[in-house]
């Protein structure tokens, strides 16, 4: 089937890529931050664009295995999170202000009988996931009624005018469904990818890591599956609308800022379900989550920074920001040779 996914435009790229040799400096001297303005004149449309609008939107949900002991937090802080997002009081919150860009919070699937708190869209799937290492986490229905909310809420954001999506995540246990698919789309092992997630002790990780081989296992008697159905089967709500809204980008031709571990797992199901969507993914960081550089290096992305950082729910995404802003101003703004008088070396 021909993918939906349109090609970045190269032509202006390289466009780019010339003005930035006629810039009064050495050639290469802003190092990333010229490869920054070339990749988003591909994907703009522009050899010179403007900063683009960004917003975020952090998806929450629950997931089965958190009864296996898999986390350092009880599954109650999932709700009790969106409720914080909901009065502004979590990172990214704080790091949206200062950005200045809208936020949205969307529940897929907490695992709660009430509704979500206001000013929270409630997209509920279902009250989390199934313990996936004994089940599917997900049934093929319930899987693309989590992608189709991801879809939606990108649409709604390229409707407001947004041209740059970050999607963060929150769910209790979501590390363990990310080892889960890292390992089952990249053929890594479980040591290799598991982590401590939220800070589980010795015991935890052990646990943790029975419980991925377990999920691994499981899905390896059925045999070669699908992407879809490896999401399916071992993903989670969140990371499933997250994978969603990343392939909706894509195929309208608006770039996405990558954050952590989570969503870079989610990015991994999306480029697998339709490969060309990985040219709209920028890294922003690297989580200290080992797994990630996992799932980087098999897209094939370097992030901009390495903070430690491994909290999730957009926050290493909205920290570059400020270099992408910077990154294109230098492009526009700097004077040529020719403009300056200056002569060229």
């Amino acid at each position: 089937m021909p993918t939906r996914v349109p090609p970045v435009d190269t032509q202006t790229g390289d466009a780019a890529r010339v003005r930035q040799q006629q810039l009064t400096k050495p050639p290469g001297s802003l190092g990333r931050l010229e490869d920054i303005a070339c990749w988003f004149a591909a994907r703009l449309g522009a050899a010179v664009p403007t900063a683009p609008r960004c917003e975020i939107f952090v998806f929450a949900a629950d997931h089965g295995v958190a009864m296996k002991g898999v986390s350092a937090f009880p599954q109650a802080v999932t709700r009790e999170m969106v409720a914080n997002f909901a009065r502004g009081g979590a990172a990214i919150n704080v790091l949206a202000r200062l950005e200045d860009c809208r936020i949205e919070v969307v529940d897929v699937g907490v695992a709660s009988d009430a509704p979500p708190p206001s000013g929270v869209h409630n997209e509920r799937v279902r009250a989390g996931t199934r313990d996936l290492s004994t089940t599917a986490a997900m049934t093929a229905d319930e899987l693309r009624a989590a992608l189709a909310v991801g879809a939606k809420c990108a649409r709604m954001a390229i409707e407001r005018g947004a041209r740059l999506l970050v999607a963060g995540d929150m769910g209790i246990a979501n590390t363990t469904a990310a080892a889960c698919l890292i390992c089952a789309l990249t053929g890594a092992t479980p040591e290799s990818v598991i982590g401590r997630g939220t800070g589980v002790d010795d015991a935890g990780l052990k646990r943790k890591r029975a419980v991925v081989s377990a999920a691994l296992d499981r899905v390896a008697k059925a045999g070669a599956l699908a992407p879809e159905a490896v999401l399916a089967e071992v993903g989670g709500l969140e990371i499933a609308a997250i994978a969603g809204f990343y392939l909706e980008a894509a195929r309208s031709g608006v770039p996405v800022l990558l954050d952590g571990y989570i969503s870079t797992a989610a990015a991994l199901a999306a480029v697998a379900m339709e490969p060309p969507a990985v040219d709209w993914m920028l890294a922003s960081h690297r989580s200290a989550e080992q797994g990630h550089r996992v799932a980087l290096d098999w897209l094939k992305l370097e992030p901009l920074l390495d903070l430690g950082m491994r909290l999730g729910e957009g926050t290493g995404a909205v920290l570059t920001l400020p270099i992408v802003r910077a990154a294109l101003a230098l492009h526009a703004q700097m004077a040529t040779f020719a403009e300056a008088g200056v002569s060229e070396g």
